[in-house]
Order: structure tokens, then C-alpha cells, then sequence
């Protein structure tokens, strides 16, 4: 399974739900994530590596997240999560900010307006659960 050179050293994670993928809105976040944090390089999940090496890992392991959680997130120096509209975190995007958040990485919410805050406890968050999460993304 491809692990080497995949993220750039100092990189900041932007977690985000999958149907924000390839909009105008993930392009005005990923413009505004880099303009707030110059100081690090911005890792976005939505890169074909990524895609390729999601699909790999589900067929080997059983999940592709796998592949974000023991590869790529491991190698964040911070994340930053986008919510849904009505401010609620999607299952997915609320376990790589909290994976970060547990090993120590400073994590930050990003909203449609491309405000930034930072999030200084992920339980104080309005979180979906699995199926209410598949229910917007694949609605």
C-alpha cells in the first residue's frame, strides 16, 4: 500500500464532508484556510492519491478511512473541520478532528461563510451519527 510521500511536512487537515468535494465552496474554504494559516501546508482529502489509496485500503483492510487515521492524520501538525449548514459535525469529519485533538494537534471549524474559530473541546459540538450523516451526504 502506497504510504510514502503523501503529506508535506507542518500540514494542517481539512476535514469536510464528501459532497463538499470539487464546489465553489470548498475552493473559497481552501483559499481562506491557506490565507489564515500560512504557516502550514493544507492537506485536503479530496486529492486523487487520496481517492486511490481510500479505495486500496478498503479492499485490504475493510475500510478506507484506515488509511487516514493510521497514514496521513498521524502526520498533521493540526486539523480544521467544516459542519454542515445547521453547524452540526458529520460523524466522519468530527472523528478526524477528535483523532487530532487526541494526539495533542490544535483543531479549528471552518462554517460556510469561512469563518474560523478555534475548537477548544470537540464534546461541546453538535455531532450526526453515522446514518444521519449518510442521510445529507448522499441524499
Amino acid at each position: 500500500m502506497e504510504s510514502e510521500n503523501l503529506t508535506k511536512p507542518n500540514s494542517i487537515y481539512f476535514a469536510h464532508p464528501i459532497n463538499f468535494y470539487n464546489t465553489d465552496l470548498e475552493k473559497k474554504l481552501v483559499e481562506k484556510i491557506n490565507l489564515f494559516f500560512p504557516q502550514y501546508n493544507l492537506e485536503n482529502p479530496n486529492q486523487k492519491h487520496h481517492q486511490e489509496n481510500y479505495k486500496i485500503w478498503k479492499e485490504r483492510t475493510g475500510s478506507g478511512m484506515n488509511y487516514y487515521f493510521d497514514i496521513i492524520l498521524p502526520r498533521m501538525e493540526a486539523g480544521i473541520g467544516l459542519p454542515f449548514e445547521d453547524g452540526k459535525l458529520g460523524f466522519g469529519v468530527w472523528g478526524e478532528l477528535d483523532f487530532l485533538s487526541r494526539l495533542g494537534k490544535p483543531i479549528w471549524e471552518i462554517n460556510f461563510d469561512g469563518d474560523i474559530k478555534s475548537i477548544k473541546n470537540l464534546n461541546d459540538l453538535k455531532v450526526l451519527s453515522l446514518d444521519e450523516t449518510r442521510k445529507r451526504i448522499y441524499k
